[in-house]
């Protein structure tokens, strides 16, 4: 039997980056992971790196050029007559991407004396792991038991499965089946307003489908501050989008011909047809398999692996991270989570800040935000001001042609401590680090408006948000 100090199971962002963390403390390591990619072959990174976060940006990244060649560029003097996109060079791009990727996350393995098993992990009691690994040996498939002193599970989570919209792979996709698509359908419907459908909408909307969201509920991305939430939904419907808010999607068929999508309004029930349907409602954590009930693994009414602070489940030196626990299903949350369990494991101090973690939305412009919103302190009556700056104001943004949007930094009416910083606009998802380190150090407006900010940049509407919070800006 194989022993090692801790066996990771689930190669994505959490899990690999615990593997890496692990072994970098010492700690003889495993990782078991049973993704394979389109060609069948084992591939590392989970759902982020194959067809998640990495191949969704290269889509949005070639997207975003190709609408800007055709309707920004002219402004800018360059012609580009004839322009058009070759969808299957963009998937060579996109898949290139991902593999490079994920061989480097092979490398690492390698690097730091990962051992990598290839297959599927299965929980046993006394922390014993069956491995059942793809590759047959002598024509049969082989298990082996292996021993590890601590267990990391870091599964990742699935699409969530509507009965009443069943997937083909064709017709009628989940997210990795839009990141595929061999053409640009003429017209798309996307089930779900939420971060996956938004931005893989974007990207078939800038390639020329006619895309149409169907949101259940009455409100805009309600997690987002509602400033920015009421803007970025005026702002992607006029850049083509049709979102549909308050609408039921009932069900979806495919015929000879199209994809019939029954709806339900507030005016009754109709019927839409589209040549595709992407049905982007959400993703659950992913336990299959596990032996979780066996073995008296701890899952909440959600499904996911109950946790503690440290992420330890109730089973002795069993630990569960990223997707398959509470809180954001984001691969960073999961990376950090995976860290700090290694280094718990290792006897070193960990902490994470679950309050300071920054989401994005990839979509054009960017939407990214750390802390809390408006509405939220609003509710639980925490007295707090306001700073919101324009990138219409912001010279940088001018000089790019990217003036849409805002920065908007709530502080502490009281003692002035940034409470939450929210961006739409040009490269929100990098410029949202700055207020996200403000916040892990308790920094109040005033301390970022005493910061000087290299000009002409985007970041001077940072800087220009935490003066308005005392109404001194000085160009808005």
């Amino acid at each position: 039997m194989d022993r090692y100090d801790v066996v990771v199971v689930g190669g994505g962002p959490g899990g690999y980056v615990a593997a890496i963390r692990c072994a970098q403390l010492g700690l003889k390591t495993a990782c078991i992971d049973m993704w394979l990619d389109g060609d069948n072959k084992p591939s590392l990174g989970g759902t982020c790196l194959n067809v998640g976060c990495i191949p969704s940006k290269a889509l949005l990244d070639t997207s975003h050029h190709y609408h800007r060649l055709k309707h920004e560029f002219a402004y800018h003097g360059i012609k580009s007559k004839g322009a058009a996109i070759d969808v299957a060079q963009m998937m060579v791009r996109k898949d290139d991407i991902v593999k490079s990727l994920t061989g480097g996350v092979a490398a690492l393995f390698m690097k730091n004396k990962v051992t990598w098993l290839q297959g599927h992990g299965k929980l046993l009691s006394n922390q014993q792991i069956e491995f059942t690994p793809h590759k047959k040996e002598n024509n049969e498939i082989k298990s082996a038991t292996l021993e590890a002193e601590h267990i990391i599970i870091a599964t990742g989570s699935v699409s969530a499965i509507v009965d009443s919209l069943p997937l083909d792979g064709d017709h009628i996709v989940d997210s990795t089946g839009a990141l595929s698509f061999d053409e640009v359908p003429k017209t798309l419907a996307v089930i779900g307003g939420g971060v996956i459908g938004l931005e893989l909408g974007s990207v078939w909307n800038r390639l020329g489908s006619k895309v149409t969201v169907l949101i259940r509920r009455d409100q805009f991305l309600p997690a987002v501050d509602k400033q920015l939430a009421d803007a970025a939904l005026k702002e992607l419907r006029g850049q083509g989008l049709e979102v549909l808010l308050n609408t039921k999607t009932k069900s979806a068929k495919v015929t000879a011909r199209h994809v019939v999508v029954t709806i339900e309004d507030q005016k009754g029930e109709k019927e839409l047809k589209f040549d595709r349907v992407l049905v982007a409602t959400g993703r659950k954590p992913n336990t299959a398999g596990l032996n979780a009930e066996e073995i008296g693994l701890t899952l909440d009414k959600g499904g996911f692996i109950a946790v503690d602070e440290r992420c330890r489940t109730n089973l002795p030196n069993v630990y569960a991270i990223g997707d398959v626990v509470r809180g954001p299903m984001l691969a960073h949350k999961a990376s950090e989570e995976g860290v700090a369990v290694a280094e718990h494991i290792a006897g070193e101090v960990s902490h994470i800040n679950y309050n300071t973690i920054p989401w994005v939305i990839y979509t054009w412009p960017e939407i990214a935000w750390v802390g809390k919103t408006s509405q939220e302190l609003t509710e639980s009556g925490v007295g707090f001001k306001q700073g919101v700056f324009p990138f219409m104001a912001n010279g940088r943004a001018r000089a790019m042609g990217d003036m849409v949007g805002m920065v908007k930094i709530l502080s502490d009416a009281k003692d002035d401590t940034i409470l939450g910083v929210h961006i739409m606009g040009p490269n929100a998802s990098e410029l949202i680090a700055e207020a996200v380190l403000a916040m892990e150090f308790s920094a109040s407006s005033e301390d970022i408006a005493r910061t000087i900010h290299a000009h002409p940049s985007l970041a001077e509407a940072m800087h220009e948000a935490a003066l308005a919070v005392d109404n001194r800006a000085v160009h808005f």
